[in-house]
């Protein structure tokens, strides 16, 4: 069932007199607690994108659905009702001066549909962490204390923009398996904007390929990886397996 949908979404700015397309004629469809991968390299347009899906900024064309409804031109902050961004830069998305404990309880919904207790079970997170300030935190504590965050809403869907991009390559791995058992307790979508092919391969069931503000190829990720139509994924996916082999390397090399 189709939970969020946009069709014909278009977006351009002006940038030293020279107008500049960021997403041009895309459409998507978020199915109810699918996970949708948007990937491409820096400047393809899919945290403008993303940007344009949670009601930061407005297409110039184009329309927004949340279960049938359009909500295209609402108020900056009406999508806030039912979806919830999660940034790339965690320590900033907080006030540095309050603790986790008020950051959370300042976004936790009235209904107690929620457990936090259970959230940080599944995020690996100590109690004691809760009246902390970011500061006091790792970038990976912090990145996963954002998310419990925006669990506590109570919104239905997450929207991520890049992140995993700062963090190592272990703490990543904490990250997507932090997803994967939220995923096993909670009813939740989610949309994942990463440059990350390999990543988002082993965490969303779907995905598109943006380059140059167009989607160049969507569908079902492990038929999209295993037989890519597309040259520009191609290209991703193999750039994806040379930087694995470096990595491989490298630790072949420091155990030495």
């Amino acid at each position: 069932m189709e939970l969020l949908k946009g069709t014909g979404l278009k977006k351009k700015y002006t940038q030293k007199k020279r107008t500049v397309t960021a997403v041009e004629d895309l459409s998507f469809v978020l199915e109810e607690q699918a996970f949708l991968a948007i990937v491409g390299e820096s400047g393809s347009g899919k945290s403008t994108l993303l940007r344009l899906i949670a009601g930061l900024e407005k297409p110039d064309e184009g329309h927004l659905f949340y279960r049938g409804e359009e909500y295209t031109s609402q108020r900056k902050g009406y999508a806030g009702q039912f979806l919830q961004m999660i940034f790339q830069d965690a320590y900033s998305s907080f006030d540095p001066r309050r603790t986790m404990m008020d950051a959370i309880k300042e976004c936790s919904c009235t209904d107690g549909g929620r457990d936090l207790a259970t959230l940080l079970e599944a995020a690996h997170l100590e109690t004691a962490l809760l009246e902390k300030r970011p500061g006091e935190l790792s970038g990976g504590e912090c990145q996963r204390m954002s998310i419990i965050r925006a669990f506590c809403s109570g919104v239905r869907i997450l929207l991520c923009d890049e992140i995993t991009s700062a963090l190592d390559v272990s703490t990543q791995a904490e990250i997507v398996k932090v997803f994967c058992r939220l995923r096993e307790q909670k009813a939740f979508a989610a949309i994942f904007v990463s440059h990350d092919i390999a990543l988002m391969g082993a965490l969303c069931e779907n995905m598109m390929v943006m380059k140059d503000g167009v989607c160049v190829e969507a569908g079902r990720t492990a038929e999209l990886l295993r037989n890519p139509s597309h040259t520009y994924t191609r290209l991703l996916i193999d750039n994806a397996k040379k930087q694995s082999l470096d990595a491989a390397v490298k630790d072949s090399c420091s155990a030495v």
